[in-house]
């Protein structure tokens, strides 16, 4: 054990004295010197300490995407794998609930959210947005601040060999807003291992309190940091380690990489695919740390390429685009937010805003940030109206404008271009640009005009297009165009709509556009892939249908978008859980298979006869679009085959992928009845439908668990309150998860039984309790006209209980019975006998007695209960004699 430990230190601390040999002011190391120590010799000597002197238990990293945890983008601290331990939700059955000392060095990413780097990436010499996180972990009362404090001294200062002069620590001084005390333990515990009260600072919430999102585990901590300047001068403090103490619960990494493609180019000078060719770098270093790398280096090092190579090209038109505006501009004006916002809109060939902000701030030059804020909110409002019927909106032509058009002889739009993609060998797809010209220009209102000027939202409309104008129930593309030999300046396009055979494609113009222009239109590529996944995934999804409940299954509608889709269907069979995990499971098979997605134009009449070929209740162009899945169109068409019977064959103008494997996954996240027979799904694909299952399973483990914890019972009404409480907090979330909509119905089947069974315990409980207090009270208190007395009670109803007990036994006895309970509060329940009334009531007994605790009270003549405050219960006993001997 020893030898592990001291050999790793030996080698750490020889490979630390040399990398603290600063040089001068500026800290600079010296060329001649040894290199620093390696990661692998910083985390091999963390987790040897931890295993071999203090008995912890080693355990692998967890992906940086979180699974089934929708609070978090990115895992962005080491105890992010451990959240169910902290929140009580894990499966008492499983590995993890057996954790009680464990080591792990955690993949990181700090980007978005709570805890986002990015910002600081570059501007120190600390920040990080990908990093490893050595951390020491105590569960179930293990060890805490104390033993945490001085394992972590004793690494840094005798296995590490750090001077001790050179840590100063800071801990949490407090935070009235919150009512959250300072942690003068750990200031003590410091002072105890012998670090001076000069060197230990303390700091507020910002600093010193830890949480890793908005909702979840949290608590204070207490930071060690180095002094870099070694006690010349002012010291220069740089964080080393960061003991978080968990008391308290509070209720596309593609920016990153464009940022790194950037600095690359422009600061490092390097050439294209830099970045690519770091990645093998990167699997050597960390591969045996994190096997997932050296499995996955090659998709790794293709993404990294692909997204390095597609960026360039934005990135040196955005920087064209950025000098040309600034030449225009005075010693004082502000960088016009239309440009930036016209930077950023362009979907996944844009320059992020921040990164614009950026690079404007580096050339000393102020962003309009009121002009982008008034253009997003116009945006907003813009979105919100896009929701409203398409003849209520602005940008349409109608009646009048198009019979304009064909007055002029203006032929319809060839939106042919729009099918021109191709799938690559990596598995890629390539879009095809288009050239086109202007034909005519439109103002928000419909009014044709012949240009178009600075920031103004028009209609183009053109003689050619590649985007999908919104049919066929498929959303829009969107993208940008820029003018054939000016491509520096970008015309964002949010939509494009079919108007009567024209396509009308909805801009934003940051300079002046007219009539004749020759323009070259791009299509976001990522949006339109993910509607071509929707797409192909509905038809999948419909034909899965068809073949779980029958062909009498009928679609009658569907809407998609890059979020998720939308089919609406009739059918006489029940949608029971069974089948939709059926239906999901036909659709992922396909799935799995890759199958070939056949895209070919037929003559109509080719399609009349075609056994299983299905097709809505609308007119069809012919020649007709044809859409077949794993069949080639010819054969599917082939009325002998029979293959549109064991396929999806549809007619369909929309876009689709080129092989089914791009879809992913399949999950179906809702269902509603629309009417007798008809069902609309809601359901997501690729990424989201995994993120979806994911969830789905940690919270069939966390209903097994309350299962488990039921059938064990429940030793008093608290415990088993506590249960039930927690059984309605699970049904709420199975209720609004993102999960698949088979699971769902299933779980919330078992924990809405399991409330029943929690709620049957605690009466069952309840009325045990309030037997033994009755008996308690009975032996107490002699045959009389009156039993006034305290007892302990949980809450009301186990009161109230007690009372119509010792009255059933007692039935000539009136009985007012008073619980105090935390903080001064009192419970108050009575009941009157029969032979006492009607001069005496219950409802007046426990007002008179609740009023003098300054509280209130409700009832009956009967039964009455309420509640009050008071630290004198002698003297509310005393009131409710008083007052029952007056009325008797």
């Amino acid at each position: 054990m020893a030898a592990s430990v001291a050999a790793a230190a030996r080698r750490l601390r020889r490979a630390i004295r040399r990398s603290l040999a600063w040089r001068g002011p500026s800290h600079r190391l010296l060329s001649s010197e040894p290199p620093a120590a390696k990661a692998s010799a910083v985390r091999a000597a963390f987790l040897n300490f931890f295993r071999d002197r203090h008995g912890h238990r080693l355990v692998p990293s967890a992906s940086v995407r979180p699974r089934g945890d929708p609070s978090l983008l990115f895992v962005n601290a080491g105890m992010n794998q451990f959240k169910p331990i902290f929140l009580g939700t894990v499966d008492p059955r499983s590995e993890m609930a057996g954790f009680r000392r464990v080591a792990n060095s955690q993949k990181c990413v700090r980007a978005g959210g709570r805890h986002n780097d990015l910002e600081d990436v570059g501007r120190d010499l600390s920040h990080h947005t990908f990093f490893e996180m050595l951390g020491n972990w105590a569960f179930g009362g293990e060890y805490f601040k104390e033993e945490a404090c001085s394992m972590a001294w004793e690494l840094l200062t005798q296995v590490y060999g750090i001077p001790t002069e050179r840590l100063w620590v800071s801990y949490f001084d407090g935070d009235p807003k919150a009512g959250l005390e300072p942690d003068l333990e750990t200031r003590d515990i410091w002072l105890s291992l012998g670090v001076p009260a000069t060197r230990v600072l303390s700091f507020g919430p910002q600093e010193n309190f830890w949480e890793m999102g908005n909702t979840g585990p949290c608590g204070p901590c207490t930071e060690i940091h180095y002094d870099l300047a070694g006690g010349v001068g002012a010291p220069q403090l740089v964080e080393l380690w960061n003991l978080v103490f968990m008391q308290h619960n509070r209720l596309v990494l593609r920016r990153i990489l464009r940022r790194a493609v950037r600095f690359s180019m422009e600061i490092l000078k390097a050439p294209p695919g830099f970045l690519g060719s770091l990645v093998p770098v990167v699997v050597e270093t960390l591969g045996d740390a994190y096997p997932e790398l050296q499995r996955n280096s090659a998709q790794i090092s293709n993404l990294v390429l692909e997204d390095e190579a597609a960026f360039l090209a934005s990135l040196e038109r955005g920087r064209r685009i950025i000098d040309r505006t600034l030449r225009t501009l005075g010693p004082s004006d502000m960088f016009p937010a239309e440009v930036a916002w016209s930077l950023s809109l362009s979907g996944d060939l844009g320059l992020p805003l921040d990164m614009v902000e950026l690079m404007l701030e580096e050339k000393g030059v102020q962003l309009d940030s009121t002009g982008l804020e008034r253009l997003a909110q116009e945006a907003a409002q813009h979105q919100a109206r896009q929701a409203e019927p398409v003849q209520k909106q602005g940008l349409w032509l109608d009646v009048h404008a198009l019979g304009e058009l064909q007055r002029q002889g203006v032929p319809p739009t060839d939106s042919s271009p729009k099918y021109n993609y191709s799938l690559r060998p990596n598995g890629s797809y390539e879009f095809g640009t288009c050239e086109a010209q202007v034909l005519q220009l439109y103002t928000e209102d419909g009014t044709a005009v012949a240009s178009v000027g600075k920031g103004q939202r028009c209609g183009l409309l053109l003689d050619r297009t590649n985007f999908y104008a919104e049919q066929g129930g498929q959303a829009s593309d969107r993208g940008y165009l820029v003018r054939v030999g000016q491509e520096d300046v970008l015309f964002p396009v949010a939509r494009a709509q079919v108007c009567g055979g024209f396509i009308l494609h909805e801009a934003v113009a940051p300079e002046c556009l007219q009539i004749g222009d020759q323009v070259q239109l791009h299509v976001d590529k990522a949006w339109r892939l993910a509607c071509m996944a929707k797409h192909t995934a509905t038809h999948l999804l419909n034909w899965a249908l068809r073949q779980t409940l029958g062909p009498g299954t009928e679609q009658q509608g569907s809407h998609l978008n890059p979020e998720q889709l939308r089919l609406d269907v009739t059918t006489q069979t029940a949608l029971t859980p069974e089948r939709l995990r059926a239906v999901e499971n036909t659709v992922q098979e396909a799935v799995q298979q890759d199958k070939p997605v056949y895209m070919e134009e037929v003559p109509l009449a080719l399609t009349a006869q075609v056994p299983g070929l299905r097709c809505l209740d609308e007119v069809y162009p012919d020649p007709v679009r044809v859409v077949s899945v794993g069949v080639p169109v010819a054969h599917a068409l082939d009325p002998a085959s029979q293959a549109a019977l064991q396929t999806s064959v549809e007619l369909c103008c929309g876009t689709h992928l080129l092989r089914t494997g791009a879809v992913g996954d399949l999950v179906i996240i809702g269902d509603r009845q629309l009417s007798k027979g008809t069902t609309r799904l809601l359901a997501i694909t690729g990424e989201q439908a995994q993120q979806a299952r994911e969830l789905g399973q940690n919270l069939a483990q966390e209903v097994k668990a309350a299962t488990e914890r039921l059938s064990q019972g429940s030793r008093d009404v608290a415990e088993a309150l506590r249960l039930s409480k927690d059984i309605g907090r699970l049904i709420e979330a199975v209720e609004t998860s993102v999960m698949p909509q088979w699971q769902r119905r299933e779980l919330l089947a078992t924990v809405k039984m399991l409330q029943r069974r929690a709620n049957t315990a605690i009466r069952k409980l309840q009325m045990g309790q309030a037997a033994k207090k009755t008996q308690e009270l009975l032996e107490r208190h002699s045959k009389g006209p009156l039993i006034v007395d305290t007892v302990s009670a949980e809450s009301l109803s186990v009161l109230v209980k007690v009372v119509r007990q010792l009255c059933e036994q007692a039935p000539s006895t009136s009985v007012l019975l008073l619980s105090p309970q935390s903080m001064g509060k009192v419970l108050c329940a009575c009941q009157v006998a029969q032979g006492a009334m009607p001069t005496f009531t219950a409802e007046a007994w426990a007002l008179a007695v609740c009023s003098h605790m300054g509280g209130k009270a409700w009832g009956s003549r009967v039964v009455a209960q309420g509640t009050g405050s008071t630290t004198d219960l002698e003297a509310a006993l005393s009131t409710a004699r008083a007052y029952a001997l007056s009325q008797l």
